[in-house]
Formats: C-alpha cells, sequence, structure tokens
C-alpha cells in the first residue's frame, strides 16, 4: 500500500503542487481579506447557521431546497456545505468562505482530468490546471462565500463524468447527478446545463445506453420539480424576467469578449476583481490566439468542443442587466485556460529542441505575473473594495448591539445577526417586515432591540 501510494504521488507531483499553489494562494488571510463579508455572506453564513442549530432556515422553513433569504431564493448546495463547514469552525468568514476554496481545488483537478480525458496529454493537462489555478479572473471568487465555484466545480466533474461514460456507462448517472449539484449551487448553471447535458443524452441514446437514459431522465424531471414551482408559484420567475429583458442579450453577450473587459478593466464591481486589472493578464493574449488557431487546426471534435462551451459560456452574463459580468460568465475562465495552455503547448512545438527550456521560461513569466497580482491583493486590495464588501456594517455591529441602524445601504438585518450570532429562534420570534419590494425582495424593519429604517433620526 505504501508503494502503491508514493508510486501515485510520484506520478501527480506537478499537480500536487499546483494544488498546494491553489491552497496557499486561497487561505492567505482568507478572514481578513476581502475585510468583511458582504450581504450574501452573511445571509449564507446565517442561513447555515440557522440550518445547524435549528434545523430550517432564517424564516423557519425545514431544511429547504430554495432559501427565502432576501426574496431572491439562494441555492442550497452551497449553504449546506457552509452548514458543514461552520460545524467545525462556528459563525466566521472563514467558515464561510472555506467551501469555495475545496470547489476550487476540486475545479483544478477535475479540469486536470478532462483535458487529459479530452487529449490524452499530461502535460497540456497539467498546464491548463496551472492556469487555471493562478487565473484571475478564478481568484477573489474562489477564497471567498461565493456559490458560482461549487456550480462551476460540479459542471465540470459532470462533463467530464458525461466522458467517461462513452465507455463506462454507468458514469452517465454520475453525470447527470454532478450536473443537478450544479444547476442547485448557481443560477447560471441552470442555463448552461442543457447544452451540454441534452447532446450527452442524444449520444447515450444513439449508443443504446436506454437504461441509463431513463434512469437519468427520471432524476431530471424530480429534480426539476422544485425549480418548476419556484419560478411558477414564488416570485423567482418575476425577479428574472425583470432582469432579464432590459437590454440586448447580443450586445451584451459580445461584451464578454471584449478586450478592454478580458486584459484591461475586467468587471467593474470591485467584489469580482482588483480593480484596473483585466479578468485575464496580458500575458494571455497571443497564446489565446494560438490556442484557437491550434484547435482550428485539429480537426478534432473533442477540442471543437472545448469552442463550444467557451461560446455559451456568456450566455447567462448576457440574459442579465449588469454587463459584462465575470460572476456569471465565469465558465469562461477555465475554458480560456485551456485554451491558453494549447497556445502555450502549440508555440513550444516550434522550438523541439529547446522545448523544454521554453515551457520553463514561459511558466517563470506566469508564475511572476501571478506573484505581482498576489502582491496588488495583499496590499491593496482591502483600501480598493472595502464599501463594495460593506466594511461599514462590520464596524457597526461591531460596536452596536443595538439601537437604530440605517437601512440605506440595504439589509443590515442580517449583518446584525451575523456579527452577533443572534440565536435564530429570537430572530423568528422578535422579527417585524416591511412590505415586499417590487424586485420581490424581503426587508426587516427591526427585531429585538434593532431598527432599521431608511434614515436614523438621531
Amino acid at each position: 500500500m505504501a508503494q502503491k501510494l508514493l508510486r501515485l504521488l510520484q506520478t501527480n507531483f506537478v499537480l500536487i503542487l499546483i494544488c498546494l499553489l491553489f491552497l496557499g494562494t486561497r487561505l492567505f488571510r482568507i478572514s481578513g481579506i476581502p475585510s468583511s463579508v458582504y450581504w450574501d455572506e452573511a445571509s449564507i453564513g446565517y442561513n447555515a447557521y440557522s440550518v445547524l442549530t435549528t434545523g430550517k432556515d432564517e424564516w423557519g422553513e425545514f431544511m429547504p431546497l430554495h432559501f427565502r433569504a432576501f426574496g431572491e431564493f439562494k441555492l442550497p448546495v452551497y449553504i449546506y456545505s457552509v452548514t458543514a463547514s461552520e460545524f467545525i469552525f462556528g459563525l466566521t468568514p472563514l467558515a464561510v468562505r472555506l467551501p469555495a476554496v475545496i470547489f476550487g481545488l476540486l475545479s483544478i483537478i477535475g479540469l486536470y482530468l478532462l483535458v487529459l480525458k479530452l487529449t490524452s496529454n499530461k502535460l497540456l493537462s497539467l498546464i491548463s490546471s496551472f492556469l487555471f489555478a493562478i487565473s484571475s479572473w478564478f481568484f477573489i471568487f474562489s477564497r471567498t462565500g461565493y456559490e458560482a465555484v461549487a456550480g462551476l466545480s460540479f459542471f465540470i466533474w459532470a462533463t467530464y463524468f458525461g466522458i467517461l461514460s462513452f465507455k463506462k456507462k454507468w458514469f452517465f448517472i454520475f453525470s447527470t447527478l454532478s450536473f443537478i449539484l450544479s444547476y442547485y449551487s448557481y443560477n447560471s448553471f441552470r442555463v448552461l446545463t442543457p447544452f451540454v447535458l441534452i447532446p450527452l443524452l442524444v449520444f447515450s441514446f444513439y449508443k443504446k445506453k436506454f437504461a441509463e437514459v431513463l434512469i437519468s431522465i427520471i432524476i431530471l424531471v424530480v429534480s426539476i420539480i422544485p425549480i418548476y414551482k419556484l419560478y411558477t408559484k414564488d416570485s423567482g420567475l418575476s425577479r428574472l424576467q425583470t432582469v432579464g429583458t432590459k437590454s440586448s442579450i447580443i450586445s451584451n453577450y459580445i461584451k464578454n469578449f471584449s478586450p478592454e473587459f478580458l486584459f484591461v478593466k475586467g468587471d467593474s464591481n470591485p467584489r469580482s476583481q482588483i480593480p484596473g486589472n483585466g479578468e485575464l493578464y496580458y500575458l494571455d493574449a497571443m497564446f489565446l490566439l494560438l490556442g484557437i488557431l491550434y484547435i482550428l487546426k485539429s480537426k478534432n471534435y473533442k477540442f471543437y468542443a472545448i469552442l463550444g462551451i467557451l461560446l455559451i459560456a456568456p450566455i447567462p452574463a448576457a440574459i442579465t442587466k449588469e454587463n459584462p459580468h465575470a460572476l456569471r460568465a465565469i465558465l469562461m475562465s477555465p475554458i480560456l485556460s485551456v485554451i491558453c495552455a494549447m497556445g502555450i503547448y502549440y508555440f513550444s512545438s516550434f522550438f523541439t529542441k529547446n522545448k523544454n527550456i521554453l515551457l520553463t521560461i514561459i511558466i517563470v513569466f506566469y508564475v511572476l505575473t501571478f506573484e505581482g497580482y498576489i502582491y496588488k491583493f495583499g496590499t491593496e486590495y482591502n483600501n480598493l473594495s472595502r464599501s463594495a464588501w460593506q466594511y461599514e456594517y462590520k464596524q457597526i455591529f461591531e460596536n452596536q448591539k443595538e439601537g437604530c441602524v440605517s437601512d440605506e445601504f440595504a439589509q443590515p438585518y442580517i449583518f446584525a445577526l451575523f456579527y452577533h450570532k443572534v440565536d435564530p429562534y429570537y430572530f423568528r420570534q422578535t422579527k417585524i417586515l416591511n412590505k415586499v419590494s417590487d424586485w420581490g425582495f424581503s426587508t426587516v424593519k427591526s427585531f429585538g432591540n434593532f431598527d432599521f429604517p431608511k434614515i436614523c433620526k438621531n
């Protein structure tokens, strides 16, 4: 057994180094950068805490599949993973953010296996995972309490299991279950899943895997019933329509591929990116073009599928109001990493005699670029983004135990619950609600000794 473990470690030594690099950079000052939890993190953390201590969400619903939260109905996978984290670490920023690190790590490993399965090229797979691990697009998301990272991880593994099912048919069930977990993690994957799952279903049916297809369809139908109920009977659909009909879908879609977004300014939301940084490094630009050329010249339908997934990845961002949007288009991050890796591999193939030296130089340049990004994140990010992370509410509730707190910046009650670790039973018994807004959001007027008017008179 010891010899097998040693061989396994030796065979995957580089991948282990990539994983350690990922963990080290994500766990570094994870509770202090960003400087505070923002309202979604506080909501996720408190709902997980409420489930852990009472078996019910903050509003008293037993083990829900859709958490009402502010009225936008948060999805369950990340919240329940935070419940497990809080069992160990309590209601803390670390507990809320740690699952994102774990899901991010699983994404790195899953991408390696997926690319290896598609290309049968270990070097290309390692470069893909390395670029994904240091991606500036993925960095902040994979160290803060973002549900999208869970959705991305399950989506990558679902695709991997789907490809495995071509030869091992029962892996199709695992693929289906992973797709379900993906779209019960983050709404973008409710849009994206059909683009990948339906072709897999059709292909499996064509290969006469009738039992697997039938079981998968039954599981899918059962999983869709709560979603159908949410969008038809609750406020979920009205909010989706309100957001999704505001601007041109085509224009929004193109913005997610713009050089300004990818390389210059990135997402304008400071919670998504260090202000003034693109979603990709300038170093990526040449290798992206070479990677696309490599795919087109390959005449390999598996490689064409990579471009196909890239083309569908921005759709969830395109059909919503804010654009470009790094979080809703998060699937672009691993796909662009794979294409860049193909560009690096293609570029190095022109220098067969010095290929390893060239690859080493390129990797060193990427490490130095990432080091610069990490330095800026560690020294400047909090100063550039405090208000975006609602640091003011942290300051208020670390000092204020009762009284009036302005609702001017929305949902102060959730920060009171989070930072004071309020007993969920006490909150439910004492809360008074305002009217539900046009967007379907609910706000708390008061609970216990706290009041939350728009303006405090004293």
